[in-house]
């Protein structure tokens, strides 16, 4: 253990017994009984004043606002009906997640799993470049050039499947709280991380093993130190894909058009106004997004290119919306984490609306084992130990995807599809068979916004359109969210 990890984990001693120190006289509501006094118990309280900003992250500050269509329906999907519901305040990424930013995930998957003979998750995690390539079309700087090129560092990263995506984000997860630990003394960082022995969040707080064997973390019971655990507030929730509906209201950037509880006007587009040109006299004319003007025009005309970009643009390009988030009119289409249904609108509830996977709480069983469903959904008939009832109302599988987040009533014939799989259940639900094939399935995610490559009207944040989770484009890219703890309101 080098100086500075053990000055760090000194001065992080130092703080949280100070901090102990200044709760003394701190008793429970509940029980009368002293907090951090090694003398009655050892129960700990951790001073907490505000959850940190992660990196690239900006907080949107959550409220009310119609979801959906705002302009004709000239699709005739009938898939976004208008709806008013309410979002907790969250963190998004300002930018898309640009090919730099990707290259550094690639560049840690090369380290850890190539360098150890497991070469296919970093092939696996590489995007597709032919998604540029097209029919009749020259393409070859795109193929070559675009992820690579350090031209395109700041551009944002496309050929990447919702998959990939995922992945990404819960890498991006790891890495931010290890740095955050190593950067608190806590842990070491670790060059030769394997497979099998690399830095993780979940296995941090799940098993008591050391990625640095000197515990930094004063414990009041055992007045020795641990490691730390999520109660410290030290660690940062998860970065994910936003919702479709995060995601739209944060397109939207009302905060900018609100005094008081009043919206004075409901925007069309992430700017105001029905038009892509800025209405201010500074900029007046100038294009504020990175869209295709009409057919075969997708810059302007030389000498006065309108948008500049044939193709995706910087991520920091044109203006902001009032949340401070680039990009959300145009440039690439952007993944969510919504699985797509046609009703889903009309579905979810007011509060966090979200359409989503299925979860399911593990059992314990006797062994000390984990129950597993067998090919049909069911749960092994053996003796359990210390685990909730499947029928409870308060202990149930969530499958978010199917209506009401897998209660008993939640599918339209319960009775008669109880112990199938959540895709069975899908199967049953849209009548898929032999002969009557529906598109809707559970790998459908929804993507939103515009594109380099659409026109005007998909740019509207009420739009909605969707892709198998597995597949990529040229025109489809993410940023990532992180949920917000704790107060609603910065600062307070």
């Amino acid at each position: 253990m080098n100086t500075l990890s053990k000055i760090s984990g000194l001065v992080i001693a130092v703080l949280l017994l100070a901090a102990s120190t200044s709760c003394k006289k701190e008793y429970s509501g509940a029980t009368g009984w002293k907090y951090n006094d090694e003398k009655n118990g050892g129960v700990e309280k951790t001073p907490y004043v505000e959850q940190e900003t992660g990196p690239g992250l900006v907080f949107i500050e959550g409220g009310t606002f119609v979801m959906g269509q705002v302009e004709q329906d000239v699709m005739y999907d009938w898939n976004t009906n208008p709806r008013r519901v309410t979002i907790s305040s969250f963190y998004m990424d300002d930018i898309e997640v640009t090919n730099q930013y990707w290259r550094d995930y690639l560049a840690w998957l090369e380290r850890v799993y190539v360098v150890n003979d497991l070469r296919v998750v970093y092939d696996n995690a590489y995007p597709d470049e032919n998604v540029w390539r097209l029919p009749l079309n020259y393409s070859d700087r795109e193929v070559s050039y675009y992820f690579k090129h350090p031209a395109y560092n700041d551009y944002p990263v496309v050929g990447v499947s919702w998959l990939q995506c995922v992945n990404y984000a819960a890498w991006r997860s790891d890495r931010v709280n290890e740095q955050i630990l190593k950067d608190h003394g806590l842990i070491e960082f670790a060059p030769d991380a394997s497979p099998e022995d690399y830095f993780s969040t979940d296995a941090y707080l799940t098993y008591d093993y050391a990625y640095n064997s000197d515990k930094q973390v004063y414990n009041i019971t055992t007045q020795d130190y641990r490691q730390a655990k999520m109660e410290d507030g030290i660690l940062l929730p998860k970065y994910r894909l936003p919702t479709e509906a995060e995601w739209e209201y944060a397109a939207y950037g009302l905060i900018g058009n609100t005094v008081g509880e009043r919206v004075l006007e409901r925007k069309v587009y992430p700017w105001n106004g029905h038009f892509f040109r800025m209405d201010d006299n500074k900029y007046q004319g100038e294009f504020v997004a990175n869209v295709r003007r009409g057919r075969g025009d997708y810059m302007g005309t030389a000498g006065h290119l309108n948008d500049g970009s044939p193709g995706p643009a910087p991520s920091v390009s044109y203006w902001p919306n009032d949340y401070g988030l680039w990009n959300m009119g145009g440039n690439v289409a952007e993944w969510v984490m919504d699985v797509y249904r046609q009703t889903s609108n009309d579905d979810v509830v007011e509060l966090n609306p979200f359409r989503g996977n299925y979860y399911e709480t593990k059992k314990l069983l006797e062994d000390g084992t984990v129950a597993e469903r067998d090919s049909i959904g069911n749960i092994p008939m053996v003796p359990v130990s210390d685990f909730k009832n499947d029928r409870r109302r308060n202990y149930r599988q969530a499958d978010n995807k199917n209506f009401l987040d897998g209660d008993w009533a939640s599918l339209i014939e319960s009775d008669a599809w109880m112990g199938t799989t959540p895709a069975e259940s899908t199967d049953l639900m849209y009548r898929k068979n032999n002969t009557n094939y529906s598109l809707v399935g559970d790998h459908a995610r929804v993507y939103k916004g515009g594109s380099w490559k659409d026109i005007q009207y998909w740019a509207a944040p009420g739009h909605r359109r969707y892709l198998d989770e597995d597949e990529a484009t040229d025109y489809i890219g993410f940023r990532c969210a992180m949920d917000r703890v704790g107060s609603q309101v910065q600062g307070k």
